[in-house]
C-alpha cells in the first residue's frame, strides 16, 4: 500500500481494500450488474470511528465518497469510479429488546437480519419486500413494505439515528435531540451524513401471511383490473393490494391480488371478494410464515447479478386510462420482446395517517406505487431494454402524482423535485446547508446546498 493508505489502515479497526486486494472485486460488486466501477479504495468500516476517519481521509485527499450497505441503488451510487467506498457491511449487528419492542440495527445490516432477529420474539417492523436490501438505504428514502398499511413506513418506525456527519462528528437524532435532522433523515435520503445505527419500534407479528393472485390474459384483464381497483379502495389494513404485468411462457398476462399479514380469517373473506373481479385463467393461494413472505422474491425476480433498469412513480388515482397504459407497457398492444414487467402496490392506511409535514417523506396520499423493471444478462441488450423502460415510463407519466426517492434512477434534479413538495425542498436544503454545506454526500438523489456567494 502507498504510505498514506498504510497510515489510514493503522487508524482503523476495519480493513482497507485496494485494487490489488483479494476481496476487492467482490466488495465492489453490487446488485445491478450494469454497475462495474473501480474505486481507488474500499474501507470496510467496523465502527462509527472508522466511518469518521474514512470521511476525513477522503476529504483530505479529494476523493469522491460513496456509502455502501446493501448495494441496491439501481444507478450504483455506492461505488464511485476512482473514489472511496465507505463500506458499512461489517457493521451488521442487530439487537432486539422484546420487553421494550425495540431493535437497534447497525448501519450495514440487511433487512433479512432485522426480520430474523425480530421474528425470534414474534415481532417485526415495516421492511422492504427483498431481504438482501440494506436497512439504511430503504429507511432513509421512506421504506415501503407489507406491514406499512398497518404500522407505517419504515422511516415512521425509527425512534432514533446515530449519524456520522460530513465533518466527522457522531451525533444522535431523535424527537428531542437534533429534531430537524431527525425529520430530514426520515425520507430525505443519504444527504446529511452516514447513519451508523438505527433504533426501530417493533410490532407483534405472529400470524401467517397469505398471498392471493388471480391471473388474466390481456384480452380480459382490463375489466378485472377496474374491479380490482374498486376493491382496493376498501380493504382492511392487513391487506396490501398488488398488481403485476409481464410475460409468462412468452405470453403477456396480468396478475391481480393481495398480500395479507394478520388474522387468516380476514384473508379468507378477502379472497372471496377478490374472486368476484373476473374469471382468471389461473389462481394461486399461498400461506406462509412472515419470514417466508419477506424472502419470497429474493432469488427470483430480485436475484443479484442481472443487468437492471427501472422507472417508478406514484399515482393518487388509477383511472381507466392509467390501467390501459399499465397493461400495454409502452407498446401498441401489450406484447413484444424485451418489454419490462411492472407492479403496483397499494398505499393508504397507516401511511396516510401520518401528517404530511411530520417527516421529509412525501406523497402520503398515494393510492398506488408503480414500478416498471427490466432485467437481462446480455450487455448487447442494454440500449433496447433501457429504451423500452423509458417508453413505458413516458406512457405512465400523465398519471403520475410524484416520485418515490428510492425508485428514482437517472431523472436527476427533476426527479428530486418530483419527490418532495416545494416547501419540503426548502426545508431539506436548509438542512443540507447546516449539515453538509460542501455536498460531501452527493452520490444520492441529491439535495443541493445553497451556493456560497463568490
Amino acid at each position: 500500500m502507498p504510505p498514506t493508505v498504510t497510515n489510514l489502515q493503522d487508524q482503523l479497526r476495519g480493513a482497507v481494500l485496494t485494487p490489488d486486494s483479494p476481496d476487492y472485486d467482490r466488495a465492489r460488486t453490487v446488485w445491478n450488474a450494469m454497475v462495474d466501477r473501480r474505486p481507488q479504495l474500499i474501507v470496510r468500516c467496523a465502527s462509527p470511528d472508522d466511518v469518521a476517519t474514512t470521511i476525513r481521509y477522503g476529504r483530505e485527499h479529494g476523493l469522491e465518497l460513496g456509502v455502501r450497505c446493501g448495494g441496491h441503488s439501481i444507478v450504483g451510487h455506492s461505488i464511485p469510479e476512482d473514489g472511496l467506498v465507505i463500506d458499512l457491511t461489517p457493521m451488521n449487528q442487530v439487537t432486539v429488546d422484546p420487553a421494550t419492542r425495540r431493535a437497534t440495527v447497525a448501519g450495514g445490516s440487511l433487512l433479512g437480519a432485522l426480520d430474523v432477529a425480530a421474528q425470534q420474539h414474534g415481532l417485526a417492523t415495516t421492511a422492504g419486500n427483498v431481504s438482501h436490501t440494506g436497512v439504511g438505504g430503504l429507511t432513509l428514502g421512506g421504506g415501503m413494505g407489507w406491514l406499512a398499511r398497518q404500522h407505517g413506513l419504515t422511516c415512521d418506525n425509527v425512534v432514533s439515528f446515530e449519524v456520522v456527519t460530513a465533518d466527522g462528528r457522531t451525533v444522535r437524532a431523535d424527537a428531542t435531540e437534533n429534531p430537524e435532522l431527525y425529520w430530514g433523515l426520515r425520507g430525505g435520503g443519504g444527504n446529511f451524513g452516514v447513519v451508523t445505527s438505527f433504533e426501530f419500534r417493533l410490532h407483534e407479528v405472529t400470524d401467517p401471511a397469505v398471498q392471493a393472485i388471480l391471473t388474466f390474459p390481456l384480452d380480459s384483464a382490463a375489466a378485472a383490473f377496474r374491479n380490482w381497483r374498486d376493491l382496493a379502495r376498501d380493504v382492511p389494513r392487513s391487506a396490501t393490494m398488488t398488481a403485476w404485468v409481464g410475460d409468462v411462457d412468452d405470453a403477456p398476462v396480468v396478475s391481480l391480488g393481495f398480500v395479507w399479514v394478520g388474522d387468516p380469517a380476514g384473508a379468507d373473506e378477502l379472497v372471496t371478494r377478490l374472486r368476484s373481479i373476473g374469471r382468471p385463467v389461473d389462481e394461486q393461494l399461498r400461506r406462509m410464515s412472515y419470514l417466508e413472505l419477506q424472502q419470497m422474491d429474493d432469488y427470483d425476480l430480485e436475484a443479484p447479478s442481472h443487468r437492471r433498469y427501472w422507472k417508478g412513480q406514484y399515482c393518487r388515482e388509477l383511472t381507466d386510462a392509467a390501467i390501459e397504459a399499465f397493461i400495454l407497457r409502452g407498446s401498441p398492444d401489450g406484447s413484444g420482446q424485451g418489454l419490462p414487467y411492472a407492479s403496483l402496490q397499494a398505499y393508504g392506511g397507516a401511511i396516510a395517517d401520518v401528517p404530511d409535514d411530520a417527516t421529509a417523506f412525501s406523497q402520503r396520499e398515494t393510492f398506488v406505487e408503480f414500478v416498471s423493471a427490466s432485467r437481462w444478462t446480455d450487455p448487447a441488450e442494454d440500449e433496447a431494454r433501457i429504451a423500452a423502460s423509458r417508453r413505458y415510463g413516458v406512457a405512465m407519466a400523465p398519471f403520475a402524482s410524484g416520485y418515490y426517492v428510492n425508485a428514482l434512477t437517472d431523472e436527476g434534479a427533476a426527479g428530486v423535485q418530483g419527490a418532495y413538495s416545494p416547501a419540503k425542498l426548502v426545508r431539506l436544503t436548509a438542512l443540507k446547508d447546516a449539515w453538509d454545506p460542501d455536498n460531501v454526500f452527493h452520490l444520492n438523489h441529491n439535495i443541493v446546498p445553497t451556493p456560497t456567494p463568490s
